[in-house]
């Protein structure tokens, strides 16, 4: 798979004309995404105009970034000026964003070329990219299993070849889920190294935008543009320094720990194996690996729906049907409107999320749930500093298993939620974690490792995915839909 930077030196070297480059990514897009249906929004005109101002940059050698030209995909959820950001929802189906995120608008600034809006689970809520408004997405090494989710959209056009690289957003893993689902490296910044101004809010505490791409190099590349502090979001910070310039070298001295409580039982034995042959590809690199117990991790998902469901009651309140999103029709008074167009805006699964958020939240039940999920974070928080005072990194898989059959998932709701016990964790701690490639499992479904950071350390993190994906070629596989897979050596 050809990453986004080796696409980038191509059109700055004039191997490639950023129009015709364009022109190729929609062809991708119309022959493909019929199967796939990862695409909800196409914006050619726009695009081509990106595309030839980024031409013109190009031919007088005057690139705004490394990344200038190169075609890029945007989750649902993300604000762009003039196209619709539904959040994968009936509620803001026809909502035409009038500004751009912070994030976009310095991809904008960089020379980005932005044609798709990506598919998602709805507002962000759920595992599998099949709660989306808009019909699922599929995975494109598999039509009959889910790419993951929330940034499900994402993680199978970058597969699939339809963009060099998209943004998505994170809250429990859904940047890390989807990427290791797919067979494509994905990003979680530090809580606060991104802006989260333009973000359609499901968790304000937990959300953070990311990039998916096909290697660590190219996520780096995407950070560097897109964060730092921002006036219009008072979380996010200028703290997290440049990391594509820190990339380079091997890994002696690195202290990584393998946590036990994630190499169990519940973990499929070819995802066990998979990521225990990624930390001795680390030690070969000159990395330390030890085993440990982190503690906590059996509080992590509990803690994780309490917390982001109190938040998305608060969040989504503002949908109403009066100011702006879906509004019922005949409602006889103001109450009934309110019902009638929040019933029939939300689909199921965020209905149930809102409710037991407000439930959680409600006179009563506040001390005994949500005040004792707030303790159990700070607790998990503190399993993470004592374990970062030992290691540099913490290796663990993605997910339990690879990506499972459509439907499963939306039939065992529970399962879903388990799914993300390796990765909302680091959401509830703010840390910065990278999902990359580690093979194939016997149905040649990828199979994905996570490494995770210090917060603000982002730059450790990506270090460290460089130097595995430029020893490895797993992040190199392509899916069939890609035109036929590659076997990794």
């Amino acid at each position: 798979m050809t990453t986004a930077l080796e696409i980038g030196q191509r059109l700055q070297n004039g191997e490639l004309c950023a129009e015709e480059l364009l022109s190729e990514s929609l062809s991708r897009v119309k022959a493909l995404d019929k199967d796939l249906n990862s695409v909800v929004g196409l914006y050619e005109e726009q695009a081509f105009e990106q595309a030839r101002a980024a031409q013109k940059r190009l031919d007088q050698k005057q690139p705004l970034s490394a990344l200038d030209g190169v075609p890029t995909g945007l989750k649902d959820l993300l604000c762009a000026l003039g196209q619709r950001s539904a959040a994968g929802s009936k509620m803001l189906g026809s909502f035409v964003s009038p500004y751009d995120a912070s994030a976009v608008a310095k991809l904008r600034a960089a020379g980005a070329v932005m044609p798709l809006r990506l598919n998602m689970d709805e507002f962000a809520m759920g595992s599998t990219t099949e709660t989306s408004f808009f019909g699922q997405t599929k995975n494109p090494w598999d039509l009959a299993r889910v790419p993951g989710g929330s940034s499900g959209g994402s993680a199978a056009a970058v597969a699939a070849g339809l963009v060099p690289y998209a943004l998505g957003s994170d809250t429990g893993g859904s940047i890390r889920q989807p990427a290791s689902h797919c067979g494509v490296t994905g990003f979680k910044p530090s809580y606060g190294a991104v802006s989260r101004y333009g973000l359609i809010a499901y968790a304000s505490s937990l959300d953070q935008i990311g990039p998916i791409a096909p290697s660590a190099r190219d996520c780096a590349a995407v950070l560097d543009l897109i964060s730092g502090a921002d006036p219009h979001d008072a979380t996010s910070s200028g703290l997290a320094a440049p990391t594509l310039p820190a990339l380079g070298g091997d890994l002696k001295g690195l202290r990584i720990g393998l946590p036990e409580e994630c190499f169990g039982d519940g973990v499929e034995h070819a995802v066990r194996e998979r990521v225990l042959a990624v930390a001795e590809a680390l030690k070969g690199l000159g990395a330390s690996v030890e085993r440990f117990r982190l503690g906590g991790l059996e509080y992590a998902v509990p803690t994780y729906y309490i917390i982001a469901c109190a938040e998305a009651s608060s969040n989504l309140s503002r949908f109403d049907g009066v100011k702006y999103g879906h509004r019922a029709a005949n409602a006889p008074d103001l109450s009934s409107l309110y019902v009638n167009s929040r019933t029939e805006g939300f689909g199921p699964e965020v209905r149930k999320r809102i409710l037991l958020g407000t439930f959680v939240l409600s006179s009563g039940y506040y001390d005994a749930y949500y005040l004792k999920a707030v303790k159990a974070q700070a607790r998990i928080r503190q399993s993470y500093e004592s374990a970062f005072a030992r290691f540099d990194l913490i290796l663990t898989p993605v997910a339990p298993s690879t990506a499972p059959r459509l439907g499963e998932s939306l039939s065992d709701p529970l399962k879903m939620y388990l799914s993300d016990i390796f990765t909302v964790s680091v959401n509830l701690a703010g840390l910065p974690a990278l999902s990359v490639p580690a093979g194939l499992d016997e149905s040649r479904l990828p199979v994905g490792a996570q490494l995770i950071g210090r917060r603000f350390d982002d730059k450790t993190v990506l270090r460290a995915g460089d130097a595995f994906q430029r020893a490895t070629s797993f992040h190199s596989l392509t899916p069939p839909i890609h035109g036929g897979a590659r076997h990794a050596s």
